[in-house]
């Protein structure tokens, strides 16, 4: 299976990548890096959500349902005439489900790498998520996943596919360590800790420190 680094190096990723910095008003290539920085932090918040039976089978209605891929048939009537309100307010819903409290936070970290504000990021998520949605939609499909048991491979696989592919960027890098700093399995936590004054210095913490001279 193609990792979400593929998808975004592919053709469908530089017309969602265009599409979404048009139709935020964003610099194309700085919406590119954040995008390549943030899907697999809401892909690897979407595999935490899933461990449990509950979250699993959630992910797999909305998947099988109302996110079945379809959104990705039209991408050129979804940005061409500048993406509605339905579709920004499915984003904003997925988002908070997806990450909770911690997205002000999440967001923000994502922001100060991207080389942008916390309200671009949000936009540009706002309309990037239910496009993630429609991707796992259509690979559930493809890779015959009918069940919640099959959500957490099929999300492993995209989250996994960039890294055996070859170098590891500077950004893909940054992700893994940001994704999970103490090891724990809670991205989230670790995220939203370094933006809100946690003490992790030898992990995240520490990393965006000196990133960012703090």
């Amino acid at each position: 299976m193609a990792g979400i680094f593929d998808l975004l190096n592919s053709d469908l990723g530089k017309t969602i990548i265009s599409g979404v910095a048009g139709s935020t008003g964003q610099d194309q290539a700085k919406t590119g890096g954040l995008l390549a920085m943030a899907l697999p932090v809401l892909m690897k918040a979407m595999e935490r959500n899933a461990s449990t039976p509950e979250g699993a089978e959630g992910l797999m209605g909305a998947i099988s349902g109302k996110h079945n891929g379809s959104i990705l048939d039209n991408l050129g009537g979804l940005f061409g005439g500048g993406v509605n309100e339905e579709v920004t307010n499915d984003g904003d819903k997925i988002l908070g489900h997806v990450l909770g409290n911690k997205r002000a936070g999440v967001e923000q970290v994502l922001g100060q790498k991207a080389g942008m504000d916390s309200s671009a990021v949000d936009s540009i998520l706002k309309v990037a998520a239910p496009i993630l949605m429609g991707v796992l939609g259509k690979q559930a499909s493809q890779n015959n996943v009918s069940s919640s048991s099959g959500i957490g491979d099929l999300l492993g696989g995209l989250l996994g596919g960039a890294s055996s592919q070859g170098a590891v960027t500077e950004e893909q890098s940054f992700l893994e360590k940001m994704l999970d700093s103490d090891g724990d399995g809670s991205i989230i936590d670790d995220v939203a800790g370094m933006v809100l004054g946690g003490s992790n210095k030898g992990g995240l913490g520490g990393l965006l420190g000196g990133l960012f001279g703090k």
